[in-house]
Parts: structure tokens; C-alpha cells; sequence
């Protein structure tokens, strides 16, 4: 495992640990690394909420299917990248989402009783994990949050520009890269495809956006846009 200790090193479940001590602790906690190709189910829908995941390479999309079928991506998760852990400290019989590789990926699962519940070795390491664990629910809930904000606006064009205006703060600068297709990004804000390119096309004739792939770029102050 040690080739993916640099990944390791920034994802929050693990701030604090010494490099010399990953590797037992690796061990004591049983963490399995898995390799999955695009579109296939890390976690499904309905199964026990038990594991933690840590992205190691690729994407993960957290997603939810309704009863007709339609996809909303709650969450996309990259390399360092946690999911399932709200879920697996709740402790719930059946997960209402699914972790779905967005990418080829490379997926480390922990059992997230061997985090919370201290071993018979009495691991120092317990104490930290239960911490940074808290942490990253508490954090989560606030990305929650803000995800709320975005798609309760009532048109698509207000849902994009509030989406985009994150982005933009999130990266310190007017252009900046979505972690999004067109599709996905669509899931992610709830909207029809169809619609988010028409609007997407609004504001470049517009002049408010530059728009390339997952590429955009503010190209003028916004608050008229709204």
C-alpha cells in the first residue's frame, strides 16, 4: 500500500498520523484496496451502511435514483476523497445511495466499526481517527448545505450561475475547471440537460462566461445576472 501513501497523506481521515505509523495501522483497521471500472457499483443502494471509502485514483460520483428513474448526483469525489462515512456512523440497516466509479478507480474500503470501536492493541491512532472522522461529517454537512442553496434556486440559469460563482471561490480566481460533464453536471444541479445548454449558451452570447468542457471562466461581474 505504500505506493498510495501520498494520496493518503491529504485525505483528512488520516491528518495527523506519522507515515511511520500507516502502515500498522493500515493493517489493524483491515482496509482493502479494490479496483473498479467505469459505471461499476462500489456501494449500492439498499446495501448495510458499513464502510468508509477512500479514493486512491479516478472519480466517484455519489449518486441517488429515484422511484422513475431519474439521477441525481449528490456528490463527486476525486483522489484523497472520503464517502459513505455519514452514512456508516449513523449506522443505518440499508444506504439510500450508491458510490458508482465515475472513472476507472482504485477505491480503499475500511469497515468503519474498526475506526470508531478501539482494538484489543489499544492503537494510539483511535483517538485521532475518531476526531478526524468527526471532522469530515461536520464538513460534509456544510457542503450538504451549500448544495441545498445552489438547487433551490428556482431556474436553471440562477442554479448554474450560484454553482459557478462556488466554483469560482473555491479555486481564488475567475477561471476554473468543474469536476462535471455536461450530463453530470446537470444530475448534480438537478435540471434537464437539454435546458443547462441553452442557458449555458445564454451567457456566452451574453459575455458572462467562457464555456469549454468542464472549463469556464467568468468574464464579467454577474450580479446582474440574476
Amino acid at each position: 500500500m505504500e505506493q498510495y501513501f501520498d494520496t493518503l497523506r491529504k485525505c483528512p481521515l488520516f491528518c495527523g498520523i506519522a507515515d511511520a505509523e500507516l502502515s500498522a495501522m493500515l493493517a489493524c483497521l483491515g482496509a482493502r484496496i479494490t479496483r473498479f471500472d467505469k459505471g461499476d457499483f462500489i456501494i449500492a443502494e439498499g446495501e448495510a451502511a458499513r464502510y468508509v471509502g477512500v479514493v486512491l485514483s479516478g472519480a466517484v460520483h455519489i449518486v441517488r435514483v429515484d422511484y422513475f428513474g431519474n439521477r441525481s448526483i449528490i456528490e463527486g469525489v476525486g483522489p484523497s476523497g472520503l464517502f459513505g462515512e455519514s452514512f456508516a456512523c449513523a449506522g443505518i440497516s440499508a444506504i439510500p445511495i450508491s458510490a458508482v466509479a465515475a472513472e476507472p478507480a482504485r477505491v480503499m474500503l475500511i469497515d468503519c466499526l474498526k475506526i470508531t470501536c478501539s482494538c484489543s492493541n489499544a492503537c494510539e491512532f483511535h483517538q485521532r481517527m475518531i476526531y478526524n472522522l468527526l471532522r469530515v461529517v461536520a464538513e460534509k454537512n456544510l457542503a450538504f448545505h451549500q448544495k441545498i442553496e445552489i438547487t433551490s434556486k428556482r431556474t436553471t440559469r440562477d442554479k448554474l450561475l450560484a454553482y459557478l460563482l462556488l466554483q469560482a471561490k473555491k479555486a481564488g480566481r475567475d477561471s476554473f475547471e468543474i469536476p462535471y460533464n455536461r450530463q453530470e453536471l446537470a444530475d448534480y444541479l438537478g435540471v434537464e440537460r437539454s435546458g443547462l445548454s441553452v442557458e449555458i449558451g445564454k451567457l456566452r452570447r451574453q459575455g458572462v462566461i467562457s464555456a469549454d468542457r468542464k472549463q469556464f471562466s467568468f468574464l464579467k461581474n454577474v450580479n446582474d445576472s440574476f
